[in-house]
């Protein structure tokens, strides 16, 4: 199996101190984090279990998909989960043009914002609304500095991760996936899963047993905020 960065090294969280590689807390909390919805099923899915499980997490939305499926991404927003800022394309940074990759956050952001306003619950939602406008989290990890100290002026929180599941990977077996996260997780961690078609496969076997073994070691999942 070729070589993949699963838990980040303190070395990179220092270097790149301006993220938010994990959250240190004195309560247990992690703070598992779904990318790339949302997707029909799947999405629903996922927020049928943490519900079951009494979990709530952070979905980073790509902006394109809340406009094909706008009622699940109420969904996530009904049932208080924090969302952020995808890009409207996944676009990946390290390939992309300043003042595109920016007009693509921007129209992503007007994405989420609409259709949060537009949620029955939105009144609901106390302080929800402020979390869109700072959560970010790039596609592939990849953004250039310039890119990153413009959006943070802007008030974004560039949210990376502590552990990586690569549910996304089809190379990877579901139980090597499972391995990953329950092998790295600690308090504070930030961890990723993929709310879409390619990554399903590891996250229906994964995502429920992560959640039996969180609640066993006696860890809270909470909303990135």
């Amino acid at each position: 199996m070729n070589f993949r960065w699963i838990k980040t090294h303190r070395i990179i969280k220092k270097i790149f101190s301006n993220y938010i590689w994990d959250i240190p807390n004195a309560e247990n909390k992690v703070y598992l984090t779904f990318d790339d919805g949302p997707t029909p099923e799947i999405t629903e899915w996922t927020l049928k279990l943490l519900e079951k499980h009494n979990a709530k997490a952070t979905f980073f939305c790509i902006g394109d998909n809340v406009n094909k499926f706008p009622a699940i991404y109420q969904k996530i927003i009904s049932s208080k989960h924090a969302v952020g800022n995808h890009t409207f394309n996944h676009l990946n940074g390290w390939k992309t043009e300043n003042n595109i990759y920016f007009e693509n956050v921007k129209q992503c952001q007007n994405t989420l914002e609409i259709n949060t306003n537009n949620s029955k619950q939105f009144q609901e939602l106390e302080t929800q609304n402020s979390k869109l406008e700072t959560l970010f989290r790039p596609p592939y990890g990849k953004i250039k500095p310039s890119q990153s100290k413009i959006l943070r002026k802007l008030g974004y929180k560039i949210i990376m991760w502590d552990v990586i599941s690569y549910d996304f990977d089809p190379a990877i077996s579901k139980e090597e996936c499972l391995e990953n996260v329950l092998k790295n997780v600690k308090s504070g961690s930030i961890i990723v899963f993929h709310d879409s078609q390619k990554a399903f496969t590891n996250l229906e076997y994964v995502l429920p047993r992560t959640l039996e073994f969180l609640s066993e070691k006696g860890f809270v999942c909470d909303r990135i905020v």
